[in-house]
């Protein structure tokens, strides 16, 4: 079986131990990545859960480092590792010293490099059925991802967020988006008012959500490419953001509830993008 020439894709990341097993090659001891997503960490990181783990080795844009497992854990990745990747046959208890206290770690736990950065200039050019999330200081890594793991499902474009005020790639990140880390591109930039700036210039329609808003999101949401800006939860949106958005929208939702998590509002959002009707 040949070296796995890309990334797999979110359908294939589900389809676990379905026909022959495939090489889980990656690229351990590269000097150098490829470009992939802004991730701002520094040094190695350590990855747990299937899911996360055995994206990260399928994906040839990681480094990798070395694999901790458990005899069960190996045997649940769908692929097979090559006999020189370098691994460690370890226990549950070793292996929860290597993770965060009380990490469902599934029996696996890789290290690798975090992922290259990426630039708003690398991706491709604006799609209506693509968007991208912009992210204003929402710090918790699961909630970033679980957005990307519905920027994953929606065949969203990347997300964006500010270099300073996001979690940094990590195991409780990676576990959270289940693989989606290896396939969403992940911008971030130091001003995040100046990238909605060149999103508009691109040619995206910058909504931001918030429960004040007199629109609807239905009713704000264009035709075109969108650009979903969400703030952190409680504080909501900076004011200098949502003065750099074209429409602000609300979910409509019951008067029982104030508000919804912010990877809720994200996915039910891509989900009304995903189903607009049509342009004739």
């Amino acid at each position: 079986m040949g070296v796995l020439a890309g990334a797999v894709s979110a359908k294939e990341l589900g389809m676990a131990k379905r026909g022959e097993k495939r090489n889980l090659r990656g690229r351990a001891g590269r000097m150098q990545g490829g470009r992939g997503s802004g991730r701002a960490s520094r040094g190695h990181v350590r990855l747990w859960g299937r899911h996360a783990v055995e994206a990260a080795l399928l994906n040839p844009e990681r480094v990798h480092h070395k694999l901790w497992a458990t005899p069960e854990g190996l045997e649940s990745l769908d692929g097979e590792l090559p006999p020189d990747f370098p691994r460690e046959m370890a226990g549950p208890d070793d292996l929860a010293r290597l993770v965060a206290r009380d990490a469902p770690h599934q029996g696996l736990v890789l290290e690798c490099d975090p992922l290259e950065d990426l630039h708003l200039t690398d991706l491709p050019a604006p799609q209506a059925d693509r968007p991208i999330i912009v992210l204003d200081q929402v710090t918790d890594p699961h909630n970033v991802g679980a957005i990307l793991r519905s920027a994953a499902a929606f065949n969203a474009a990347a997300i964006v967020t500010q270099d300073r005020h996001a979690p940094p790639e990590g195991g409780a990140l990676a576990k959270a988006a289940s693989g989606a880390l290896e396939i969403v591109p992940w911008v971030r930039v130091v001003n995040l008012a100046r990238a909605l700036d060149d999103l508009a210039e691109a040619g995206y329609w910058r909504i931001g959500l918030t429960g004040e808003a007199e629109a609807t999101f239905a009713e704000a949401l264009p035709a075109g490419p969108v650009a979903l800006v969400l703030g952190a939860e409680g504080e909501g949106m900076r004011h200098n953001i949502e003065a750099h958005c074209d429409a602000l929208a609300r979910l409509p939702i019951s008067e029982a509830m104030e508000s919804l998590n912010v990877s809720n509002a994200t996915a039910i959002a891509l989900y009304a993008i995903a189903t607009r009707p049509p342009v004739d």
